[in-house]
């Protein structure tokens, strides 16, 4: 169960998130694999969970509940944020995207961020993806609607994360604590855990940023992403 937490002000878009998955599934940390975007990479079916182009665009894509790993007949969802990073703005790329077959996929929420705001796109059954456009605050997502306090994870960590600011995130993410329907940072069991983490920070005045944690989250362990995009 992946989550992202959100901080959505006038003074730009701001991003947490904790990629839980199998620990025996390869990948490799956010670098230029495709020109103009810094992504993650998963080297078992190419795509990512997460990632951000040249524009300052990011997207990041969930599984929503009961549809972890792949299935035969369907897309990988990993292809979802690079579809969504070929704009230049989060508003075109969601835009472009609410046409999307989203049978073609498992089910997942697909999140689209930049510094004017986010849009989440969701495939739960159905042609059409489900489409709106967050409001300003705090919003937490996991493997259902946005702030559904009938998740226990959200129940526990959404008011961590309103009450605290940005720069001490960090450590939210990296909370251990609680049972494993409410934990934040999934301890191992049965090869499933939480693999690594990142908070993003797209202000509407000045550069993006990426901190990026390349395991189970720890404050001290989280490291600037160089964002040197490719010339073109």
């Amino acid at each position: 169960m992946c989550s992202i937490i959100l901080r959505l002000t006038p003074q730009g878009s701001f991003i947490a998130a904790n990629r839980d998955e199998m620990l025996a599934r390869p990948w490799e940390p956010p670098a230029e694999y495709w020109p103009g975007i810094i992504a993650g990479r998963d080297t078992l079916a190419g795509g990512t969970w997460l990632g951000l182009n040249r524009h300052g665009v990011a997207a990041a894509v969930l599984n929503r509940q009961g549809s972890l790993g792949p299935a035969p007949g369907k897309r990988s969802r990993g292809e979802l944020p690079l579809l969504a990073l070929r704009h230049a703005s989060a508003a075109a790329a969601a835009e472009a995207l609410r046409s999307l077959d989203a049978d073609s996929y498992r089910r997942f929420n697909l999140i689209i961020a930049d510094a004017t705001g986010a849009y989440l796109l969701s495939g739960a059954g159905g042609n059409t993806p489900g489409f709106s456009r967050l409001e300003n605050g705090v919003t937490m997502l996991t493997t259902s609607e946005p702030n559904d306090f009938l998740v226990p994870r959200i129940a526990e960590h959404h008011p961590k994360f309103q009450a605290a600011p940005f720069a001490e995130w960090a450590a939210l993410l990296s909370d251990t604590s609680g049972d494993w329907e409410t934990a934040l940072n999934i301890q191992e069991r049965n090869g499933y855990g939480t693999v690594c983490s990142s908070l993003l920070s797209l202000p509407r005045t000045g550069a993006s940023s990426w901190d990026f944690c390349p395991g189970p989250p720890n404050p001290t362990r989280f490291k600037p992403v160089e964002l040197n995009f490719s010339a073109g």
